[in-house]
Parts: C-alpha cells; sequence; structure tokens
C-alpha cells in the first residue's frame, strides 16, 4: 500500500507538471514544438519563440508610449538575467510576489498572438509587458542584414545584446513597421530578444530577417 501511495503520487506530480508546461498550447494559435530546431516560414518569418508569462505593467493608454517612457520601461530589470538568459520550457522567474514562467512555443500564425497567450496560461491580459527570446544559427556570416518587426503596442528588440530597434507610440502591428540599420548575423548562435508592452487591446507581434535588397531571409536554423 506504501509503495502504491508512493506511484500515485509521483503520477499526479508528472501530470500537474505536464499540465502546467503545456497550458499555453491554443489550438490555432500556439503549439509545442515537435523538433529540435525549425525554420522561418516560406516568408521568413520567425515563429518558434520563448514567451514570458506578462508582467504587470500598469497602462491605461498606448499614447504614454513615447520613447522616454519605453526605455525607461525596457531598462527596468524585472528578473536576474532578462538581457542574458536563454529560457528552457518550463523555467521560472519571481517578479516581485509572483511567479512567471517560461512556454517555448510555435506559433501557428506568422505573427505572435500575445493576448491569445495571456489568455491560455490565465494570465492577465491588460496592462502588460511581454519577454520574448529566441536563437538563430546561421551557417555562414550575414552582413548587412536588417530585422523587420510588427508590434501591437510599442516594443524594443536586441539582436546578441546590442539594441536593434525601438518601436513607439500607441500602433497596430503592420508587417515590416519597423527596420533596423544594418547588421550583421554571426556564424553560430544568434540572440533574439524583445519586448513588448501594451495598456488596453489585442497584442502580437511579428518577426524577420530581410537582406539588402528587402527580401526574406529564410536560410536560418531556430533552435
Amino acid at each position: 500500500m506504501h509503495n502504491l501511495k508512493k506511484s500515485l503520487f509521483a503520477i499526479a506530480i508528472v501530470m500537474a507538471a505536464t499540465c502546467t508546461t503545456a497550458s499555453a498550447q491554443v489550438k490555432g494559435y500556439f503549439s509545442k514544438p515537435t523538433s529540435a530546431t525549425s525554420t522561418p516560414d516560406d516568408k521568413g518569418f520567425i515563429r518558434r519563440w520563448s514567451l514570458l508569462e506578462p508582467i504587470v505593467k500598469e497602462n491605461r493608454s498606448n499614447i504614454v508610449f513615447i520613447d522616454s517612457y519605453l526605455r525607461d520601461a525596457f531598462s527596468h530589470e524585472y528578473f536576474k538575467g532578462q538581457q542574458t538568459v536563454v529560457p528552457k520550457d518550463g523555467d521560472k522567474v519571481k517578479i516581485g510576489e509572483e511567479t512567471l514562467q517560461w512556454h517555448s512555443l510555435e506559433s501557428d500564425n506568422y505573427n505572435v498572438k500575445l493576448f491569445r497567450f495571456g489568455e491560455a496560461t490565465k494570465n492577465r491580459l491588460y496592462g502588460v509587458l511581454y519577454w520574448a527570446v529566441t536563437v538563430v544559427k546561421c551557417d555562414k556570416e550575414m552582413k548587412n542584414v536588417r530585422l523587420a518587426v510588427g508590434s501591437n503596442s510599442a516594443s524594443m528588440w536586441w539582436v546578441n545584446g546590442e539594441e536593434a530597434l525601438l518601436l513607439s507610440g500607441d500602433r497596430r502591428m503592420v508587417v515590416d513597421d519597423g527596420m533596423s540599420k544594418r547588421i550583421t548575423l554571426k556564424k553560430g548562435t544568434n540572440i533574439i530578444r524583445g519586448a513588448v508592452i501594451n495598456g488596453p487591446g489585442m497584442s502580437d507581434f511579428c518577426v524577420r530577417f530581410v537582406d539588402e535588397k528587402g527580401e526574406p531571409i529564410k536560410n536560418l536554423t531556430i533552435n
């Protein structure tokens, strides 16, 4: 009987952990990755991301998202290692009294629907800040590429620890709404990190790299 109780307890722990890590799956929006790596879609959009459950950031209006406000909001350290960590699925961070979890997900759409992610993880939907991380691997060095981003609402993006792009103001997501200056992707591992802030309304983003001619770059491996 003692061994049976121990077995049932172990099964319950496994089931609970499975429910926690799978909670962000939403039919039509997100799914769990089924392979170790992926590639951009046929238009170059990066769909595989690690997303942190939304951080509460009180904003009743998106009109306040001017550059100075955003730089202060995005430079604030909410959790240890936010500009260096490459999270694994299920990792957790403590922010104030809250414990938030990272979810490694594949977006079913070219745009990553953060609002639906917040719904799926049963978190707050308005007045929030999202963090997103992905790892891109290149077979060779790629010079003079641009990071192209659309977001709802404001966002900031970094490539290999360097600021690449800031999208400010009350905006709706538009493909390639913002373009970084020309940057170089290293041969091997490149880390892309983004923060998206939103007051009321929906929230999402789309990201891809384009070459000097503005054509999407698709020969990347997303880890």
